[in-house]
């Protein structure tokens, strides 16, 4: 007679198997991939909204979706992360909360005019390739560093980094395209 296996506990498991037992309505895997990955998510939320109450509200969101649908995660096989498929949902609902937020009549906040000082993650990103790299990082447009920085840096795919920034996959496809483009030739 074969006896079952016990699971590894949900600190030995990677996130996509945490997801696997969430979807089976296991809360202590929810609680372990909460832990895991609610830091990132939240300085990645905050990086790309302003209102901290709206990235808060977008995090609830976000966590409430992954527990209900867990269950049509495709899993690495269908060639998707689990961290990327939680950025996926993080990334529709703050856009949705944006579409909310046009309907009302004020502007939001983080149109008032600020000084724009470099992002924590552009300082990163020059500081960790520096060199021709990073000069040649520095001299990209915004849009083309926007796509290489979510497709290399974060690995999100073409479809996870359209959603993300809000752009067609033929848009995401093109720009990753001038941007090697542009690195070869300023590396040439």
């Amino acid at each position: 007679m074969r006896r079952a296996r016990a699971a590894a506990p949900p600190q030995e498991q990677d996130e996509e198997q945490l997801l696997r037992r969430v979807a089976r309505g296991d809360r202590v895997a929810f609680e372990e991939l909460y832990r895991r990955t609610s830091p990132w998510l939240a300085v990645r939320l905050r990086r790309r909204c302003a209102d901290e109450q709206m990235a808060a509200e977008v995090m609830q969101e976000t966590y409430l979706a992954v527990w209900r649908a867990a269950g049509s995660f495709a899993g690495s096989g269908a060639g998707g992360s689990a961290v990327g498929w939680l950025w996926t949902i993080a990334a529709r609902r703050l856009v949705d909360a944006f579409r909310r937020r046009a309907h009302h009549a004020e502007p939001p906040p983080a149109a008032a005019p600020h000084p724009v000082a470099p992002a924590a993650e552009e300082e990163a990103l020059l500081a960790t390739v520096g060199g021709d790299v990073g000069d040649a990082l520095g001299r990209l447009a915004p849009e083309l560093r926007d796509v290489l920085r979510a497709m290399v840096l974060d690995g999100l795919s073409v479809r996870e980094t359209a959603v993300v920034l809000g752009l067609p996959e033929g848009t995401v496809k093109t720009r990753a395209r001038r941007a090697r483009i542009a690195m070869r030739e300023a590396l040439a």
